[in-house]
């Protein structure tokens, strides 16, 4: 099936009312369990690679974002390529190039002015080049590198006012906001804000994003997909299966060598994660 756009999977699931799973991709073996997960639950799916994850790969997206998309076209279900936390104005300049549709451009560390100026500068960069694009506004706090921060902490959370004036001055595709979620956690024990929600869905006219979904629960998912959210990430969820997976064939077999031995049962992990959150955010 060929590649579709994200700005097309999104507009179809807000139009429906239900939501579409974004999942983040390190590995060929996350985009194969991804595009597995999602043929297994029938939906179609966003794998996204990070900025993070273009560090891993020594800074260079090109081979990871063609092994992503090379599994992508070999999907019988429609699958998209987004390109996540995007701080750098280089990173975000190589979308378009390496096939990436749609880029979360991330000045969320900066203060409220500065967001605001920078993102409408790369959404009118984007915009230029075909690409659609995700900001975001608020603290979703838990990315490598930052301090701790409650996701209940005073001054987190998405302010609605800023959030109409934000929409209206940068032009952007879509808004992730801060209404109780962290990024990387493993247990899945977050509560979410649902009249901010509502309240948000409400105010901007564009779909709203939950970041860091992996430690929301599936009941408080649905509950925010039926206030209004529509792009849901999950990301650490996937790691947390494919590291258990990984850990409990090399404790039960120590003298292993051979990575397909473990790989196969750790990709086998996250599919089923994968098609999981799905059935939890597309129905």
């Amino acid at each position: 099936m060929p590649l579709v756009s994200t700005g097309e999977l999104i507009t179809a699931a807000a139009t429906a009312g239900h939501g579409v799973a974004a999942f983040n991709v390190i590995t060929l073996e996350h985009a194969e369990a991804i595009a597995a997960g999602a043929e297994r639950a029938g939906l179609p799916a966003i794998l996204q690679i990070s900025e993070n994850a273009v560090a891993f790969h020594g800074g260079r997206l090109g081979a990871v974002a063609a092994a992503a998309t090379a599994v992508a076209r070999a999907a019988s279900v429609p699958l998209s390529l987004h390109l996540d936390h995007v701080e750098s104005a280089d990173l975000l300049r190589a979308a378009p190039v390496e096939g990436f549709s749609s880029v979360m451009f991330d000045a969320s560390k900066l203060p409220y002015a500065e967001n605001l100026k920078a993102t409408a500068e790369a959404v009118r960069w984007g915009h230029d080049h075909g690409i659609w694009v995700e900001a975001e506004l608020g603290a979703v706090g838990g990315k490598d590198g930052e301090p701790p921060r409650g996701a209940h902490a005073p001054g987190v959370r998405t302010d609605p006012p800023e959030a109409v004036v934000f929409v209206a001055e940068t032009g952007v595709d879509a808004l992730a906001v801060a209404v109780g979620s962290s990024h990387a956690m493993t247990a899945r024990t977050a509560a979410l804000d649902h009249t901010l929600i509502a309240t948000l869905r409400e105010a901007v006219s564009v779909p709203l994003v939950l970041h860091g979904s992996s430690g929301v629960p599936d009941d408080e998912i649905r509950r925010a997909v039926a206030a209004g959210m529509v792009k849901i990430n999950v990301g650490t969820a996937l790691n947390s299966a494919f590291t258990a997976a990984v850990r409990d064939h090399l404790t039960a077999h120590p003298t292993a060598v051979d990575p397909r031995k473990y790989l196969a049962p750790a990709r086998e992990a996250m599919t089923g994660t994968v098609a999981g959150f799905l059935r939890v955010i597309g129905a």
